[in-house]
Protein backbone atom coordinates (compact mmCIF):
# COMPACT_ATOMS: atom_id res chain seq x y z
CA UNK A 1 0.00 0.00 0.00
CA UNK A 2 1.57 3.50 -0.76
CA UNK A 3 -0.28 5.05 1.39
CA UNK A 4 0.63 3.13 4.66
CA UNK A 5 1.50 4.75 8.08
CA UNK A 6 5.39 3.36 7.75
CA UNK A 7 5.95 4.42 4.51
CA UNK A 8 4.45 7.67 5.92
CA UNK A 9 6.65 7.93 8.54
CA UNK A 10 10.01 6.69 7.03
CA UNK A 11 9.46 9.29 4.35
CA UNK A 12 9.09 12.09 6.52
CA UNK A 13 12.01 11.28 8.10
CA UNK A 14 13.80 10.85 5.26
CA UNK A 15 12.14 14.35 4.39
CA UNK A 16 13.04 15.89 7.60
CA UNK A 17 16.29 14.60 8.16
CA UNK A 18 17.87 16.47 4.39
CA UNK A 19 20.46 18.59 5.19
CA UNK A 20 18.52 21.21 3.22
CA UNK A 21 15.40 20.76 5.54
CA UNK A 22 17.79 21.36 8.62
CA UNK A 23 19.11 24.24 6.77
CA UNK A 24 16.08 25.84 5.98
CA UNK A 25 14.84 25.36 9.62
CA UNK A 26 18.37 27.12 10.86
CA UNK A 27 18.23 29.61 8.59
CA UNK A 28 14.40 30.70 9.63
CA UNK A 29 15.71 30.63 13.37
CA UNK A 30 18.75 32.90 12.97
CA UNK A 31 16.49 35.14 10.76
CA UNK A 32 13.97 35.96 13.15
CA UNK A 33 16.92 36.72 16.04
CA UNK A 34 18.51 38.93 13.05
CA UNK A 35 15.12 40.23 12.65
CA UNK A 36 14.98 40.95 16.46
CA UNK A 37 18.12 42.69 16.28
CA UNK A 38 17.86 45.37 13.17
CA UNK A 39 14.12 46.35 14.80
CA UNK A 40 16.23 46.91 18.15
CA UNK A 41 18.90 48.75 15.96
CA UNK A 42 16.05 50.85 14.50
CA UNK A 43 14.02 51.59 17.51
CA UNK A 44 17.11 52.07 20.10
CA UNK A 45 19.74 53.60 17.93
CA UNK A 46 19.03 55.15 14.64
CA UNK A 47 15.37 56.76 15.36
CA UNK A 48 16.10 58.57 18.07
CA UNK A 49 19.16 60.47 16.55
CA UNK A 50 17.03 61.29 13.43
CA UNK A 51 14.01 62.10 15.73
CA UNK A 52 16.10 64.44 17.74
CA UNK A 53 16.94 66.08 14.75
CA UNK A 54 13.80 66.71 13.83
CA UNK A 55 12.35 68.62 17.05
CA UNK A 56 12.47 65.76 19.30
CA UNK A 57 10.03 63.64 17.19
CA UNK A 58 9.33 60.07 18.20
CA UNK A 59 8.53 58.04 15.62
CA UNK A 60 6.81 55.42 17.23
CA UNK A 61 3.86 58.10 19.13
CA UNK A 62 3.23 59.63 14.90
CA UNK A 63 -0.49 58.86 14.47
CA UNK A 64 -3.59 59.85 12.57
CA UNK A 65 -6.93 59.48 14.21
CA UNK A 66 -9.65 58.64 11.74
CA UNK A 67 -12.53 58.97 14.36
CA UNK A 68 -11.87 62.60 14.98
CA UNK A 69 -11.40 63.18 18.14
CA UNK A 70 -8.29 64.57 20.51
CA UNK A 71 -6.15 62.25 21.76
CA UNK A 72 -3.13 63.26 23.93
CA UNK A 73 -1.07 60.38 22.77
CA UNK A 74 -1.79 57.03 20.47
CA UNK A 75 -1.59 54.89 23.80
CA UNK A 76 -4.78 57.01 24.72
CA UNK A 77 -6.49 56.65 21.65
CA UNK A 78 -5.51 52.89 21.04
CA UNK A 79 -7.19 52.46 25.17
CA UNK A 80 -10.46 54.37 23.83
CA UNK A 81 -10.83 52.01 20.73
CA UNK A 82 -10.45 54.58 18.38
CA UNK A 83 -9.22 53.97 14.74
CA UNK A 84 -5.84 55.09 14.08
CA UNK A 85 -2.90 55.17 11.07
CA UNK A 86 0.06 54.20 12.71
CA UNK A 87 2.34 55.45 10.19
CA UNK A 88 4.89 56.35 12.79
CA UNK A 89 5.19 52.58 13.04
CA UNK A 90 5.29 52.43 8.99
CA UNK A 91 8.40 54.93 9.34
CA UNK A 92 10.17 52.33 11.75
CA UNK A 93 9.33 49.49 9.77
CA UNK A 94 10.32 51.09 6.41
CA UNK A 95 13.53 52.03 8.20
CA UNK A 96 14.32 48.26 9.29
CA UNK A 97 13.66 47.15 6.01
CA UNK A 98 15.76 49.17 4.78
CA UNK A 99 19.10 48.06 7.21
CA UNK A 100 17.72 44.46 6.89
CA UNK A 101 18.23 44.77 2.78
CA UNK A 102 21.60 46.01 3.26
CA UNK A 103 22.54 44.12 5.59
CA UNK A 104 21.53 41.44 3.90
CA UNK A 105 23.36 42.39 0.31
CA UNK A 106 26.37 42.75 1.82
CA UNK A 107 26.64 39.07 3.54
CA UNK A 108 25.53 38.29 -0.07
CA UNK A 109 28.43 40.33 -1.71
CA UNK A 110 30.72 39.45 1.02
CA UNK A 111 29.67 35.48 0.50
CA UNK A 112 30.00 35.69 -3.42
CA UNK A 113 33.22 37.42 -3.28
CA UNK A 114 34.63 34.48 -0.56
CA UNK A 115 33.02 31.75 -3.78
CA UNK A 116 34.81 33.62 -6.29
CA UNK A 117 38.72 33.47 -3.98
CA UNK A 118 37.93 30.09 -3.31
CA UNK A 119 37.35 29.04 -6.59
CA UNK A 120 40.19 31.27 -8.52
CA UNK A 121 43.03 28.72 -7.66
CA UNK A 122 40.54 26.12 -8.80
CA UNK A 123 40.79 27.32 -12.31
CA UNK A 124 43.10 24.59 -14.98
CA UNK A 125 45.59 25.90 -16.65
CA UNK A 126 45.01 24.74 -20.75
CA UNK A 127 47.65 22.53 -21.76
CA UNK A 128 46.21 22.42 -25.70
CA UNK A 129 44.90 24.35 -28.39
CA UNK A 130 43.23 23.76 -31.52
CA UNK A 131 45.34 24.40 -34.67
CA UNK A 132 43.93 27.21 -36.86
CA UNK A 133 44.33 25.35 -40.03
CA UNK A 134 42.54 22.03 -39.27
CA UNK A 135 41.11 22.23 -35.78
CA UNK A 136 42.96 19.13 -34.61
CA UNK A 137 44.30 19.55 -30.96
CA UNK A 138 47.60 20.36 -30.15
CA UNK A 139 50.22 20.90 -27.57
CA UNK A 140 49.71 24.69 -26.33
CA UNK A 141 53.63 25.33 -26.88
CA UNK A 142 53.13 23.21 -30.53
CA UNK A 143 54.92 25.49 -33.25
CA UNK A 144 53.68 22.98 -35.97
CA UNK A 145 50.81 21.04 -36.40
CA UNK A 146 51.57 17.55 -35.78
CA UNK A 147 48.63 17.05 -38.18
CA UNK A 148 48.78 19.22 -41.48
CA UNK A 149 52.43 20.31 -40.73
CA UNK A 150 50.79 23.90 -40.58
CA UNK A 151 53.43 26.21 -39.21
CA UNK A 152 51.56 27.99 -36.19
CA UNK A 153 52.66 31.10 -34.39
Amino acid sequence: MIFSAKNLAREFKEFALRGNVIDLAVGIIVGAGFNNLVNSLVKNIVLPPIGLALNKVNFSNLYFDLSRQDFKSLADAEQAGAPVLKYGLFINDVISFIITAFVVFMLVRWMNALHRRRNEGNEEIPTTKPCPFCMSVIPIKATRCPQCTSQIS
